[in-house]
């Protein structure tokens, strides 16, 4: 599904030449815009029930990378749910996490962690409880305002569509 709205989504057909598609060009664009890394709120479940937390995150190609203490209760949650949310600003990334092994096992991902994050980096990446996941996204929503119009962009990245809408809340 392109977006909630799918009766009004005017969804992407998806093209072998990425060339033609427009959801590669503005995920591209989202990606390069989005930049390295963030602190984000990371949001996990378990049982039905929600917990969030703030997380330094790096971009490495299209997927969002984040470490994380094994005896901590976000470790057990990825352990049973490996669903989970990503939020920052109007941003909202869900996608699926996968567990990679330790982080200084990840030599692009420390370099990027470094730079972004010196401080955590040093304090916690070398410890041997870290865990490093890997969060693929499997939709990005997005709130824009154009001259003031609220709009939602929305990327179904399983599919590779893409769709922008102007809000009109009822």
């Amino acid at each position: 599904m392109c977006c909630r709205w799918q009766k009004r989504c005017k969804r992407q057909p998806i093209h072998r030449d990425e060339n033609m598609n427009p959801f590669h060009e503005k995920y591209r664009a989202f990606l390069e815009a989005f930049g390295q890394g963030r602190k984000m709120v990371l949001s996990t479940s378990e049982n039905d029930v929600v917990s969030s937390r703030m997380m330094s995150v790096v971009r490495l190609d299209g997927a969002f990378y984040f470490q994380t203490d094994t005896a901590l209760r976000k470790y057990r949650q990825l352990s049973v749910n490996a669903h989970a949310a990503l939020c920052i600003d109007n941003i909202q990334i869900e996608g699926i996490c996968t567990e990679l092994g330790h982080p200084l096992a990840d030599a692009a991902f420390c370099e990027t962690f470094r730079t972004c994050f010196r401080g955590s980096y040093d304090a916690y990446t070398a410890l041997k409880n870290e865990r490093l996941f890997v969060l693929h996204p499997t939709r990005i929503e997005r709130w824009l305002y154009l001259d003031g119009v609220p709009y939602i962009e929305m990327f179904d990245i399983e599919n590779q569509s893409w769709c922008c809408e102007k809000y009109a809340g009822q």
